[in-house]
């Protein structure tokens, strides 16, 4: 379980890709402070399990559902990407409880810097959108953020310079994809609403 705010900006440094899956090797520093074998880390915001675990890299595979339906399919080497440990029970939780399980993929059809931020228009599935609200939470690329705005299939984030500086969102561009998750809690409410009865 993450919580949606990322550690550090990583590297791809090799891309291993074939029938079977992918093999990512991640460089970066705070996310491998500690970081063990088998260990989960979210990788823009997909929850992969580390292998290989040095000092300032890990690997990870990633498998054929995973890349089919999450971004990560488009990395290549010298890709940046979010990097996340899971959340410690003894910690603030200072976004949202993300698990690191990808709902689909949005694009960003527009980008607008209004005063000192960056407000990013993405576009998205409907079955996707059902699970958004106005001032709720959702984690795009791992990154926890509230929707200012949604009208017909698009809804709106604002990147504050912290954040911009932080993650992967200060070089995002319009038509850039995004990992999406929704909140999870509202899937849980939809589902027991379901078999109530």
């Amino acid at each position: 379980m993450f919580c949606g705010i990322v550690e550090e900006i990583g590297t791809i440094s090799e891309c291993i890709a074939g029938p079977l899956g992918a093999r990512l090797t991640i460089r970066g520093t705070v996310v491998h402070d500690g970081l063990q074998e088998g260990e989960s880390v979210a990788v823009n915001g997909v929850c992969l399990t580390a292998t290989n675990v040095s000092a300032d890299r890990f690997v990870a595979d990633v498998s054929p559902e995973t890349l089919r339906v999450t971004t990560l399919g488009t990395l290549d080497t010298g890709s940046v990407v979010n990097l996340e440990r899971p959340m410690k029970l003894d910690q603030r939780i200072g976004g949202h409880l993300v698990s690191g399980h990808v709902d689909g993929i949005g694009t960003i059809i527009e980008r607008n810097e209004i005063g000192n931020s960056i407000v990013f228009q993405i576009s998205v599935d409907q079955g996707i959108l059902r699970y958004c609200i106005v001032k709720g939470s959702v984690a795009l690329d791992g990154v926890s953020l509230t929707i200012n705005q949604i009208k017909s299939n698009i809804f709106e984030v604002a990147i504050i310079p912290h954040t911009a500086e932080t993650t992967t969102f200060g070089s995002k561009n319009v038509r850039d994809s995004v990992n999406i998750e929704t909140d999870m809690i509202g899937k849980y409410i939809e589902r027991l609403y379901k078999f109530s009865g």
